[in-house]
């Protein structure tokens, strides 16, 4: 589990993600031309107001990975 500070609409937070989930959320960024903290916005400002954000990213992250909008994991 990693703690990262980011930038959410003006505003610092602080997300706790898996190493896997971080990387997939670089690869969808990447993918989708923004940046990281762009795509949390977007994630935040889309889910559900009971929903913690580590969550929400979860969440939208095994969407994507079930629409086969990710690629496959990198190989260590």
């Amino acid at each position: 589990m990693q703690k990262r500070s980011i930038e959410i609409a003006g505003h610092r937070t602080s997300v706790s993600l898996e190493d896997s989930f971080w990387a997939a959320l670089s690869d969808c960024a990447r993918q989708q031309g923004v940046t990281i903290n762009a795509l949390v916005t977007e994630i935040d400002a889309g889910r559900d107001p009971d929903s913690n954000l580590s969550s929400a990213i979860r969440q939208f992250l095994l969407a994507a990975a079930r629409a086969g909008k990710l690629p496959p994991p990198k190989e260590d």
